[in-house]
C-alpha cells in the first residue's frame, strides 16, 4: 500500500511550514491549499486501490466475509454440497464492494474542497487518523446511499442472498441475527464503507509515522517534526 503514500507528497509542501511556525500562525491560504490538494489525491489513490479487481476479495484486511449467521453454518453447508453457493455469495459481495467504491471519489473530493481552515488545522495537529475521521463524519451517509443500489444490483440474482434475507429477519426476532446483518445488501454496504475508511486510516497513520520508509527525507522530516 505504499503507492498510496506517494499521493501525499504535496501535503509535505504545506506541512513543512510547521517546522518554522506554530500551527496557529498558518495563514488561511496555507491551511486551505496544500492540504486539500493532498487529501484529494490521496482519496483518489485509495479508491483506485480498492476498486480494482480483487481490491476487496484479495485483501484480507477488507475482504467481506459471510454474515455471522451464515458463517456459523458454513462448514455444514460445505458438507452438504452447498460450498459453491457460499463461494458465489462471498465473490458477489466483494465484487459488489469493488464496483461501488468508485462512487466514493466524488464525495471525498467534494468534502475536501469544503474543508474549512479550522478543519485543516485540526487534521494537521490531530491524531493518526484525523483526516480519515473528518471524511467519515462528512461522507459516510451519502456514501452509503451511493453504494446501496450498486450492491443490491450485484447480489439480486444470488439465490443464497435472497434466502438469507428471507430468514434473517425471522432470526433477528430471536436474537440469532445481529440487527446490522438482517439485510445482506445493507451489511455489504457497511462493510464497503468500513473498508474504505480502514485503508485511509492505515495509510494516513503510516505517512505520519514513517513516510515511505526511508525514501523521502523531506516527508520524514516534516511529519517527524509534527510528532515531536
Amino acid at each position: 500500500m505504499l503507492r498510496f503514500l506517494s499521493a501525499f507528497i504535496t501535503f509535505a509542501f504545506f506541512v513543512s511550514h510547521a517546522n518554522a511556525v506554530d500551527v496557529s500562525e498558518l495563514t488561511n491560504a496555507e491551511a486551505s491549499s496544500g492540504l486539500k490538494a493532498a487529501l484529494i489525491q490521496g482519496a483518489g489513490k485509495a479508491v483506485s486501490e480498492l476498486s480494482k479487481t480483487d481490491g476487496f476479495l484479495g485483501n484480507s484486511e477488507v475482504k467481506i466475509p459471510l454474515p455471522d449467521a451464515l458463517k456459523r453454518t458454513e462448514k455444514a453447508m460445505r458438507m452438504f454440497g452447498m460450498g459453491k453457493q457460499a463461494d458465489e455469495l462471498i465473490l458477489k459481495m466483494n465484487r459488489a464492494a469493488e464496483a461501488a467504491v468508485p462512487e466514493a471519489k466524488v464525495l471525498l473530493v467534494d468534502s475536501a474542497k469544503k474543508m474549512t481552515v479550522a478543519d485543516a488545522k485540526a487534521i494537521l495537529t490531530g491524531g493518526e487518523d484525523a483526516a480519515t475521521q473528518y471524511f467519515k463524519k462528512t461522507t459516510s451517509t451519502q456514501m452509503a446511499e451511493k453504494f446501496l443500489p450498486i450492491v443490491t444490483k450485484a447480489t439480486e440474482n444470488v439465490q443464497l442472498a435472497q434466502q438469507y434475507n428471507k430468514y434473517a429477519e425471522i432470526g433477528s426476532q430471536y436474537g440469532l441475527v445481529k440487527k446490522e446483518q438482517v439485510n445482506l445488501e445493507q451489511y455489504v454496504t457497511q462493510k464497503t464503507l468500513d473498508g474504505v475508511y480502514l485503508m485511509m486510516a492505515k495509510e494516513e497513520a503510516a505517512i505520519r509515522k514513517d513516510p515511505i520508509g526511508q525514501s523521502s527525507a523531506l516527508l520524514k522530516k516534516v511529519f517527524g517534526a509534527l510528532a515531536n
